[in-house]
């Protein structure tokens, strides 16, 4: 190797480099900007009636948004997706906490929102159900399968099908509400259905011939939730926007030490009894704002978004690729545990 070759490496080194460091500069710089001191004003979050999003509502039933030093938390209900991503787009609100795989498709469709924070994984509380006749994956063939499409239940049935070497035209489609999707295969309407919890708990019990074939945690992250926030929110409320992170850090260690107590008030306000609820809560997975720090910086960065993606694309939900880079801003998680 000649000399005029290793000045030409060097020098593309020493440019990686130098664009690591302007980088991680911009990061520092990003983080010191945001002032410790919230400012004055709402702050409005959408979200919709799914435990994962559970520890806003201990925060908002035990004043710890006040705590936090936020004047006024406005928790915006919604019950479908399409609602919630509408009054995102329009400025109705700040904040959002949606399923990953939906803020690549606000991303991929031109919504300018940043993933501020991971609020939770689902690892056995999203699942594909099947009756005694279904063994395996590789079984579901031309099976009539009921699902919720446009949603984790069509990202989770499209994931397992890949996996076992097919498609979701190897299926015959029964599209309904997740909800009524446990309920049709507990009735013989169908012979597999994809659901959620409390509904996966509620099959279980009505009907001991159904099992779990397939759930979320296979890969976790698949099916996960993050907080995401317009761009413009990001320069006009950033103290706020880390004061959001703190009061979800404070109700998350309040519900490690009183459990019981705030998944009574979690139950509640999703429409349902902790009895019920009893399993669900224990397949999700909640991060504080250490833990999606170090998510970001490994493996939800390097293999998870990638896994969604492909899953989010197959199942024709997000129609261009988006990456992780792009869409997640850490400042506000990093700065929360500065």
């Amino acid at each position: 190797m000649n000399y005029k070759s290793i000045s030409k490496q060097f020098s593309r080194a020493a440019i990686a480099l130098g664009i690591v460091g302007i980088l991680a500069s911009a990061q520092a710089n990003a983080q010191d900007q945001i002032p410790s001191k919230p400012e004055p004003g709402t702050f409005k979050i959408g979200i919709e009636p799914w435990l994962g999003y559970g520890q806003w509502h201990v925060a908002a039933s035990k004043d710890l948004f006040k705590k936090a030093g936020l004047e006024d938390v406005e928790l915006v209900n919604f019950s479908e997706d399409k609602d919630i991503n509408a009054a995102l787009a329009s400025g109705q609100l700040d904040a959002a906490n949606i399923a990953t795989h939906t803020a690549m498709a606000m991303v991929a469709a031109g919504l300018p929102v940043k993933i501020v924070s991971l609020l939770d994984f689902s690892l056995k509380a999203d699942a594909i159900l099947a009756g005694s006749d279904i063994k395996s994956v590789a079984d579901l063939k031309g099976k009539n399968i009921a699902f919720e499409e446009g949603t984790t239940s069509d990202i989770l049935l499209n994931y397992a099908l890949a996996s076992n070497g097919m498609t979701i035209d190897d299926i015959v489609r029964v599209p309904m509400p997740a909800a009524d999707a446990g309920t049709a295969l507990i009735a013989g309407r169908v012979p597999v259905a994809v659901t959620y919890e409390p509904y996966i708990s509620t099959a279980l019990a009505q009907d001991k011939n159904i099992k779990l074939l397939f759930e979320a945690g296979k890969d976790p992250g698949l099916v996960s939730d993050v907080l995401v926030v317009r761009e413009e929110v990001l320069k006009q409320k950033p103290g706020q926007i880390l004061a959001m992170i703190k009061a979800w850090d404070m109700a998350l260690a309040d519900y490690k030490a009183n459990t019981e107590e705030d998944r009574t008030i979690i139950s509640k306000a999703v429409g349902a009894s902790p009895d019920d609820l009893k399993t669900a809560f224990d397949g999700v997975q909640y991060y504080s704002s250490a833990e999606a720090a170090k998510a970001f910086a490994g493996d939800f960065k390097t293999k998870t978004f990638a896994d969604v993606l492909k899953a989010a694309k197959t199942a024709g939900l997000v129609t261009q690729d988006v990456s992780a880079d792009s869409m997640i801003d850490t400042s506000f998680v990093d700065a929360a545990n500065k």
